[in-house]
């Protein structure tokens, strides 16, 4: 009998205290997030003051960034990569360097040009502070389960969507398995993240739409085959990412010829195309689809084939804000087709493609719940358990694992 209070009060000991490191760590990662953001603006900022100057310059940046990692970062391009496989324990170092090498290679991205996101390295910075903190403490999953906090830390920091921040690193290293033991110091860490990221002046994407449509049964068959549209295009965005990395690896294996050659295609696109409307993460086509702003029928097309080129080619950035992007455009397109109104259509696209592309489930709903509003849960749960289920377990994360087989 005492054994087992001994072991119970083992259990809530750990359990507390790697709730409490999650708190120094969502303030470490809101810090740097705060550093990376603020320079993120102000690269966007300076592309749209001179655009044809410095997305003209894509190429050069291109090869800046291929230098710079082969002299001093050299296996750090593939940060989301190592930060995958170090949390599954299929390795056990993550290189500090990371965090540098992944804020200043994606500002160069930014500011010249190329279409990425960021959400790659908020999760990036997270995952490695928390896993070398983890890494001085004797218990030996220590590391792996802090990395999870750190990983909620940089989504809910960037987003300052803690819930769907939480839910993000606890499904989408395995999908079907949820890692629990470090679901209370990733909660700890996103929310201490998410908080501080907001007083030190960090702006987060917030809509207030209320969707008033009943659920009944025409209603419903609706939502199910938007989800269904946005779950496929989400799988064909992952699909088209990881065979164009393929292709342009086996085709031109030299890193500089690749990225100057992708860049300068990408370059001529985005100034033939709107003057780099295309460049970046997408937040200024996300405003345009929620205010009721001019959207082209190819814009998310657009979208979705320069950031696979900006991202096979070599440049650093995500996949995610992109992915939000190319959802909320596809909505504003379908939306007539439905009878539905386009802005809450965009909405929905922006978590349905996001499920669908990232092969996760919690984590599309509730951010659409913290965009959004919690009111329009329902309608994201809908749409986004329809996009998860057809996208046939594809992710644009290469490295994610599959805990189960989908139709055994």
């Amino acid at each position: 009998m005492q054994s087992v209070k001994n072991n119970n009060w083992l259990y809530y000991r750990r359990v507390i205290c790697l709730g409490i490191l999650g708190i120094p760590i969502g303030v470490a990662v809101a810090l740097i997030e705060v550093i990376f953001g603020t320079g993120l603006s102000y690269s966007t900022a300076v592309r749209n003051s001179h655009p044809y100057l410095f997305i003209s310059l894509l190429p050069l940046a291109g090869l800046l960034i291929v230098w710079a990692y082969k002299k001093w970062g050299k296996g750090s391009e593939h940060g989301m990569g190592m930060v995958f496989k170090t949390a599954l324990g299929q390795r056990h170092y993550l290189p500090r360097r990371i965090i540098p090498f992944a804020i200043g290679t994606t500002w160069l991205t930014h500011v010249f040009g190329g279409s990425a996101g960021r959400e790659g390295v908020a999760v990036q910075i997270g995952a490695t502070l928390s896993y070398n903190l983890g890494r001085k403490f004797r218990f030996d999953d220590t590391a792996q389960i802090l990395i999870v906090a750190g990983m909620s830390a940089g989504f809910a920091g960037l987003f300052q969507t803690p819930i769907a921040a939480c839910c993000f690193a606890l499904e989408v290293l395995k999908v079907g398995h949820l890692r629990y033991r470090a679901l209370f110091p990733a909660f700890t860490a996103s929310i201490t993240a998410a908080r501080l990221a907001a007083t030190l002046g960090t702006s987060k994407e917030a809509f207030n739409l209320r969707m008033t449509m009943e659920i009944d049964y025409p209603e419903f068959w609706k939502l199910l085959l938007l989800g269904i549209i946005f779950g496929v295009c989400g799988m064909l965005f992952a699909i088209g990412l990881h065979k164009t990395k393929s292709l342009l690896e086996n085709k031109i294996p030299n890193q500089y010829i690749r990225i100057f050659a992708v860049g300068a295609v990408i370059s001529i696109a985005m100034l033939i195309f709107e003057h780099g409307r295309y460049s970046g993460s997408g937040a200024n086509l996300i405003m345009l689809c929620i205010e009721g702003g001019n959207i082209f029928w190819y814009d998310f097309i657009l979208k979705a084939v320069l950031t696979i080129l900006t991202l096979s080619a070599g440049y650093q950035g995500g996949e995610v804000t992109p992915l939000f992007t190319i959802g909320s455009c596809l909505g504003v397109i379908i939306a007539p087709l439905f009878g539905m109104d386009p802005v809450i259509v965009a909405a929905l696209g922006y978590a349905g493609v996001f499920a669908g592309g990232t092969n996760t489930l919690l984590a599309p709903i509730f951010i659409g719940g913290e965009i959004f509003g919690f009111s329009n849960i329902p309608y994201f749960a809908v749409v986004c358990t329809a996009a998860f289920l057809c996208n046939a377990d594809h992710s644009i994360y290469s490295n994610q694992k599959i805990s189960y087989t989908r139709w055994e």
